[in-house]
């Protein structure tokens, strides 16, 4: 396992077994050591769980540019994409899973289904791109894994169970399987489309809540998702890959220009939405804005979101960008790791009003009323690690054993062209 690999796996365990403890008690008293409630009652795991569903949406939206589309320039980040994608979305439901009150209950979203609500809509699309990335993932590298079934070792066992009785083949046959990879990635988009979208009209159809009350916001969670994804496939392709911004300077540098479209695309949808809020004197418009722009945590929307996820990211990708892959790949990671602000200032915001005039002074829990702001517990922190450690380690162990770096220009687009 290569260094940077090992850094990100050391922060893992560190950060599983920061959150173990948290996890533990979860799992044992419930929500009952949560800061939020009924005045507020969704917070920090719901925004990782935006968070982590944009990005496995967004890099599963590029790495379609690849198998989809054709744009050959991305297809040493193909697999990576689907890969990231895979371990973005377990990551992401399991957060939405520790934020429900009764965790064993989320079956009965399959047993007991409320064909009416969009929620359950999006866990069906979830179950169906789950599946579809697996498949797509065992179709990009089952060849891979037939010829790595020689080799001895722990990667040799794995590829020999992984293979499921697959053979090395033809060019023919390696042709027929990017078909198939081609077939599914044509599904995957407008499903990845339905469920992150799903995800945002979750908050649009809020009627209570005028601040996502609002036709754009299932459009805003696609473009973030495509930042997001974006900025993290593009650190991933500078510091992952081996000598990656020296050795992929120009594929590191097509990937912060598409980088730079999206973050302008999602500025704009940004500017829109404050406008119109901002024009009009309700304060159900207007009071979450200032609640981003001048509350308590002003810091989030002015130094996460406008500096580090945007304002700095763009400003270098339009300089020392245009020529240097470390400065894309550098301000991309800040990017993707700044873009939790961005989520945390599409949910909280949101409840800063209550739904009726005097309900802050009625509707009064031990640990939480309107006149009090959110602040998360350390046993929410301590879930949140748990979670991200999880997403780290399995990062990590699958990079290392997977082959995720086979460059797809000579397994398949070349052996599809000899076919023909």
């Amino acid at each position: 396992m290569r260094k940077r690999l090992w850094l990100i796996l050391a922060v893992g365990v560190i950060a599983l077994a920061f959150g173990v403890v948290g996890m533990m008690d979860r799992l044992r008293f419930g929500l009952l050591h949560v800061g939020y409630g009924t005045p507020i009652p969704w917070a920090l795991w719901v925004v990782f769980y935006i968070y982590f569903i944009g990005l496995s949406a967004g890099a599963f939206l590029i790495s379609s540019l690849v198998y989809v589309f054709g744009f050959k320039q991305y297809e040493a980040i193909g697999r990576i994409a689907v890969f990231t994608a895979l371990v973005s979305l377990i990551t992401a439901l399991l957060f939405i899973w520790v934020d429900l009150g009764h965790m064993e209950r989320f079956t009965e979203v399959f047993t007991r289904p409320g064909f009416h609500s969009p929620l359950a809509w999006i866990v069906w699309l979830y179950t169906a791109y789950f599946f579809l990335l697996v498949a797509e993932a065992w179709f990009l590298m089952r060849r891979s894994f037939a010829r790595g079934a020689r080799q001895g070792g722990l990667k040799g066992g794995l590829y020999r169970i992984l293979a499921l009785g697959t053979q090395e083949g033809t060019p023919a046959d390696e042709a027929r399987d990017m078909r198939i990879v081609r077939v599914l990635g044509s599904i995957g988009v407008p499903l990845a489309i339905a469920f992150h979208g799903g995800t945002g009209t979750v908050f649009a159809v809020t009627i209570a809540r005028a601040y996502w009350y609002s036709g754009l916001f299932p459009l805003l969670f696609l473009v973030s998702a495509l930042a997001s994804g974006g900025a993290l496939l593009t650190a991933v392709a500078a510091f992952i890959i081996p000598n990656g911004y020296q050795r992929h300077r120009e594929l590191v540098i097509s990937l912060g220009r598409l980088l730079l479209i999206l973050l302008l695309v999602e500025v704009l949808m940004e500017v829109a939405e404050f406008l119109v809020s901002l024009y009009g004197t309700a304060p159900a418009h207007t009071a979450p804005i200032q609640e981003q722009l001048f509350g308590p945590n002003w810091w989030i929307f002015w130094m996460l979101g406008l500096i580090g996820a945007v304002g700095l990211p763009m400003l270098v990708l339009v300089t020392a960008g245009r020529r240097s892959g470390l400065a894309v790949g550098l301000v991309a990671l800040l990017s993707a790791i700044c873009f939790i602000g961005i989520r945390w200032n599409i949910v909280l915001p949101g409840f800063a009003l209550p739904e009726l005039p005097g309900l802050e002074y009625a509707l009064v829990e031990p640990h939480l009323n309107y006149l009090a702001r959110y602040t998360p517990t350390i046993m929410e922190w301590q879930v949140s690690a748990f979670a991200i450690g999880i997403a780290l380690i399995l990062f990590a162990v699958g990079y290392h054993l997977l082959p995720l770096e086979k460059e797809p220009s000579t397994e398949t687009w070349q052996r599809q062209e000899v076919s023909r």
